[in-house]
């Protein structure tokens, strides 16, 4: 294939045409480049590789294919990475306060490393929650042409017959607790739960966001389901490092991609698939990367008109594995385009409509995992926006596999996830309680920590539907039972949850979309005279920096203005 590139539009000629870059390619010729190297695109391949967890592990390998991709194609791959936070491993303690920030930390060292180095394009490889949008959004940002891939999930592990995640680890420490498992059996399902490399297996956020990559078109079809054991990962790593290059020649940029249309759909596959709530904070955050305002209210809007059709864990029964075997997200969306719920004229990095990608995808029938949209699980989506008095700017419910969705309680408030895991492990609350976890929003925490540990050992106690749990925090995509996330306004800012007493009445309606306290405004009004602000214990370091400039969970928890403010792209300097 030809070498021959006009670099007179491409961000590199910065850096590597003309006698005054002399300089800096001296710097190339230093790593070993050559002069036609020098003088091709230069594709950033950035992986979040590293040795905290099993999601990141094969990263590194795959990036590698990647880069053959575009070193084959005239391309000149320089790699790079970037920092995750696992969840699995942050969860339940301080730690899981780094977790949401390390998306706005990977976006910005994704960006930050392209602008001083002038890259023409982005490959991007991502395994656990907050690094696939985190990838995503660098890549709205810049507006580089840029190929999105999904490092692959885990494979299932098993105890006593049935196949089993690490959820099922998260909700034996409730089953420990109450003593209704013993510590060797604990171990021996810690030991077995998560048997190879990869994400988390069910349809939590790393694997929802897997497959909004693909709903969305920044990623190759089929490339978000093989786990990541499966050398074919590195086929499609490839692929993606080949297809960059089609993308720099036509100028597809991906903001040319991520239109509304395109976002509609990314919803449409994640309430389809009952995958995490998450889903309504970086959907809004990677659409204002793009301009596009798209808040938790327009996802949920579309999680209302979308048939629950995939069965997958926390509220199924089949895992990442199960869906990849029976022909991956693009069985998903086919049915989906066939029912009419996502917009096939949507342009993808292949250069094909959604449409035309699909053409050729055969709906299997021998098979239970994902049914047609006629037979749908239930005929709403497995993901429902809450509004009201204790929440004007919205919350969120994953009701997949639930079977009551409506729920009212007396409050037991607590003003952080310790203290709420506390009571929870010592059996302090009672049947048919609302439990109030406040002060962790993104403000409060600073940082909008996940209450799986909390909703975990609930759900291990058997008391997952006897109660039901609030909380201007998150939940991870592994949570199951009546619990609400993104309460906003947060209780940091004054909102109505930081307003609640012990014994308010409150009342949760997933069928009409309600959460309500049993108080009027003048009470409300009241209590709000009498709140003061609390601080946290974060006053320096990026904890600090975070609650300073980050925005409400509404409009995808971000920390700068958006596309809508910007005055000049990236790609176009």
């Amino acid at each position: 294939m030809s070498s021959k590139w006009d670099k007179s539009k491409l961000p590199s000629r910065h850096v590597s045409i003309g006698p005054e870059r002399a300089p800096h390619r001296s710097y190339y010729y230093a790593m070993g480049m050559t002069e036609e190297e020098i003088n091709q695109p230069l594709v950033g391949v950035v992986s979040t590789w590293n040795e905290a967890a099993p999601c990141n592990i094969t990263l590194d390998r795959q990036a590698q294919a990647a880069k053959k991709g575009v070193a084959e194609h005239s391309g000149t791959p320089r790699e790079f990475t970037t920092i995750t936070v696992t969840d699995g491993i942050a969860m339940g303690h301080q730690g899981m306060k780094s977790s949401l920030v390390s998306r706005e930390v990977i976006a910005d060292s994704i960006e930050l490393t392209v602008r001083g180095h002038c890259y023409d394009a982005l490959v991007g490889l991502a395994g656990c929650d907050k690094s696939l949008p985190g990838v995503m959004m660098a890549m709205a940002r810049l507006d580089v042409p840029s190929v999105f891939m999904y490092g692959g999930s885990i494979l299932p592990g098993r105890f006593k017959g049935r196949d089993v995640t690490v959820q099922d680890v998260f909700e034996a420490v409730g089953a420990h607790a109450s003593g209704n498992m013993s510590d060797d059996e604990l171990h021996q399902l810690e030991c077995v739960a998560c048997p190879s490399a990869g994400s988390c297996g069910g349809q939590f956020t790393a694997n929802t966001m897997a497959c909004v990559s693909e709903a969305i078109g920044l990623a190759l079809p089929g490339s978000a389901g093989a786990p990541a054991p499966y050398e074919s990962r590195d086929e499609y790593a490839y692929h993606s490092g080949r297809v960059v290059m089609d993308l720099v020649r036509q100028n597809i940029r991906p903001r040319m991609i991520l239109t509304r249309q395109a976002f509609e759909n990314a919803a449409t596959v994640v309430a389809a698939s009952g995958g995490s709530t998450n889903a309504g904070l970086h959907l809004p955050a990677l659409a204002a990367e793009c301009g596009i305002s798209f808040d938790l209210h327009d996802v949920a809007a579309i999680f209302k008109r979308t048939p629950y059709i995939a069965d997958l864990k926390p509220g199924g029964r089949y895992v990442a594995k199960d869906m990849y075997e029976i022909g991956g997200v693009p069985v998903l969306l086919k049915t989906l385009l066939e029912g009419g719920f996502i917009h096939g004229d949507c342009l993808t990095v292949t250069g094909k409509t959604m449409a035309e990608n699909l053409a050729d995808v055969a709906f299997p029938q021998d098979q239970d995992v994902v049914r047609p949209v006629s037979a749908p699980l239930s005929p709403t989506g497995g993901v429902v926006g809450l509004r009201g008095n204790l929440a004007p700017e919205g919350a969120l419910v994953k009701v997949a596999g639930m079977q009551n969705l409506v729920f009212t309680g007396k409050a037991r408030c607590f003003d952080c996830e310790e203290d709420a895991f506390a009571a929870v492990e010592k059996g302090n609350y009672q049947e048919g309680e609302v439990i109030v976890i406040r002060y962790e929003g993104p403000k409060g925490g600073p940082g909008m920590r996940e209450m799986l540990a909390t909703t975990a050992a609930i759900y291990g106690q058997g008391m997952g539907d006897k109660v039901a749990l609030i909380t201007d925090g998150r939940f991870s995509g592994a949570t199951r039972g009546f619990c609400i996330g993104h309460v906003g306004p947060e209780a940091a800012v004054g909102g109505a949850i930081a307003l609640l007493q012990d014994g308010d009445i409150i009342t949760i309606d997933a069928v009409e979309g309600v959460i309500s306290v049993d108080l009027s405004d003048a009470e409300l009004e009241a209590r709000r005279k009498k709140w003061q602000p609390r601080t946290t214990n974060y006053q320096s370091g990026t904890l600090w920096k975070y609650a300073q400039t980050v925005g409400s969970a509404e409009k995808g928890a971000l920390t700068h203005p958006g596309a809508e403010a910007e005055t000049e792209i990236y790609a176009d300097i």
